[in-house]
């Protein structure tokens, strides 16, 4: 259904497209669709739970004695190799759809939020102290959103998965803010 919808928002704009429209071209009813998620809105931010965990997971398995970042760097890499091709695919769709509806940009501010606290709890679990573990979480967020429209504006044909990408962000974030002392 999400790629049925991307495709739709695509085509049509977000606003202009039906929940009939989305539930026809996915072969499924309106009552799955239902099942499914509570409105359109939903479909945009269908893997945020499992990209949550996924974050976390990667963060509670660094090892011991990783710093707030290097555990950021196990989420990433964690949650990076849950990316396939259908995600690359999907990312410019998205993009277009969220850049062209207020809607939407709320509603992935909303997620943002989400993996950002999905982060910086994992963090405080590790004994990480909380100001520590937010900005840990909140530089593990830009890093994963640059590595993401990185990875998607990259020539599709080679086979590389998000997880260079991501990793690569962070360590420039990581340079980045040495400068800035």
């Amino acid at each position: 259904m999400v790629v049925a919808a991307v495709d739709l928002f695509f085509e049509h704009g977000y606003d202009a497209t039906t929940v009939a429209q989305i539930a026809e071209r996915a072969s499924v009813t309106k009552s799955t669709f239902f099942r499914h998620f509570s409105d359109k809105r939903e479909l945009l931010v269908a893997g945020q739970a499992t990209l949550s965990r996924l974050l976390a997971e990667g963060i509670s398995a660094a090892s011991p004695d990783a710093t707030p970042l290097a555990a950021v760097a196990e989420g990433l890499r964690r949650a990076s190799r849950e990316m396939g091709p259908v995600s690359r695919k999907l990312g410019s769709r998205i993009k277009a759809a969220v850049a062209a509806s207020t809607e939407l940009q709320e509603r992935d501010a909303l997620k943002s939020v989400g993996l950002a606290a999905a982060m910086a709890d994992a963090l405080a679990t590790r004994g990480v102290p909380a100001l520590a573990a937010r900005v840990a979480a909140e530089l593990g967020l830009l890093a994963f959103k640059q590595g993401y429209a990185s990875w998607v504006e990259a020539d599709g044909a080679d086979d590389i998965g998000l997880e260079p990408y991501a990793l690569a962000a962070l360590d420039e974030l990581r340079s980045v803010t040495r400068a800035l002392s």
